[in-house]
């Protein structure tokens, strides 16, 4: 089979490339590029999410250029034209853990002749990686920019038990089954989609939806957005099945529907579709067209790892570490992911970012907020990256 060509210009905006570097941990990386045409700029790595892709960030891409930025945003691992990795359910699950991707930044990095960037930015699923890279690199990643994920630290080691002889769960929070198990008891019965996204048929589920991938993803996109006037998110009081339950059901589902089903009675009108210009349909067609070739395994072997305890106890190592580079949040003030792991929020700002200058919840976006606000997102990128020291390319 013939090697993936990159995007077509005609969907990007001028001044973004799109091409590949190989050889990156593994991976044939594709990602798009701005900023690229005088070198001795100083580098700003971009991370999507889930279901996203490099393409997510185009919109704040240019700006960022213009500043003086050399600004590079992958499909990472599992996601679009990157190949290398396992699509299979039964194989390599263990190189999609954090550490791993945090290699793959790394490496990509690394093979574009940088010691340093001067930020990494993540968004969603991708503000974990950020947030891993700046802990376990500070030398290289040198500020970090989380975006609609808040990050609370790495998982605790249980700490002077050596006179405690009561037992102690092996494991808390997604990585926990008894929580899956008390939501299930609720009434209506509910679950947890990152266990549900753990689960065998959910790549199948919305893959070959009765929808098809475009419109299944045009209600998800919507039903996360700020467009859709249900989401008044709120902090919860705790990790517990009755508050988890006030969550919206593309976060908290009920126990007898996959996604699909879940997001498709949100299906925006055709007037609405008409009218959603940080998605119109040309954009969301380069969506519907990777995840129609690839499918969503890739990225759902991320929250198979996030939900297993293996993977979370490798993470202990790194128990009582904070990340101690510049710092900052960016999110919707209409994203529900700001409050959905109760006090993380809190403990993001306390313990487990020393050196936090700001958070910001910007009105009028959701969950998507570097694309449904791509202006103010671009301003509050840039206002932080100016209080960072400038770090260009190494000889």
């Amino acid at each position: 089979m013939s090697a993936l060509a990159p995007l077509e210009q005609s969907v990007l905006p001028a001044g973004i490339r799109s091409r590949f570097v190989d050889n990156v941990n593994g991976l044939r990386m594709h990602l798009l590029e701005a900023g690229f045409e005088d070198g001795n700029r100083p580098c700003v790595l971009l991370l999507h999410g889930f279901p996203e892709l490099a393409y997510s960030w185009r919109k704040v891409m240019l700006p960022l250029a213009q500043a003086g930025f050399h600004v590079i945003a992958p499909d990472q691992r599992g996601y679009g034209r990157t190949t290398g990795w396992d699509a299979n359910y039964d194989g390599d699950l263990a190189s999609f853990r954090l550490l791993n991707l945090v290699r793959d930044a790394l490496g990509l990095v690394f093979a574009l002749g940088y010691r340093s960037v001067a930020a990494v930015v993540g968004h969603d699923f991708g503000s974990p990686v950020a947030a891993w890279c700046a802990l376990v690199r500070p030398d290289v990643f040198r500020s970090v920019a989380l975006m609609s994920a808040p990050f609370a630290g790495p998982p605790p080691l249980p700490f002077d038990t050596a006179r405690d002889t009561a037992p102690r769960p092996a494991a808390t929070g997604l990585a926990d089954p008894g929580m899956n198990a008390a939501l299930a008891k609720l009434q209506p019965p509910r679950k947890h989609y990152q266990w549900y996204y753990s689960t065998r048929e959910a790549d199948a589920d919305m893959h070959r939806c009765p929808q098809g991938v475009h419109a299944f993803l045009r209600a998800y996109y919507h039903c996360k957005s700020a467009d859709w006037k249900q989401n008044n998110p709120r902090p919860l009081k705790s990790w517990s099945a009755a508050e988890l339950a006030q969550l919206p059901t593309y976060y908290v589902m009920h126990l007898d529907q996959n996604m699909a089903q879940t997001v498709a009675p949100q299906m925006p009108s055709a007037v609405e579709i008409a009218a959603c210009a940080w998605l119109p349909e040309n954009e969301l067609a380069v969506y519907s067209a990777e995840y129609g070739r690839t499918g969503f395994q890739g990225g759902l072997q991320w929250y198979r790892c996030a939900t297993n305890a293996v993977f979370t106890c490798e993470l202990q190592v790194f128990s009582g570490r904070s990340i101690d580079v510049p710092s900052c949040f960016v999110a919707g003030s209409s994203d529900w992911g700001t409050y959905q792991k109760p006090g993380d929020f809190e403990k993001m700002q306390s313990t487990a970012c020393t050196r936090m200058l700001g958070c910001h919840l910007v009105d009028g976006a959701g969950h998507w907020v570097q694309q449904e606000q791509p202006r103010q997102v671009s301003e509050l990128l840039l206002s932080f990256l100016r209080q960072q020291a400038g770090l260009g390319r190494a000889s």
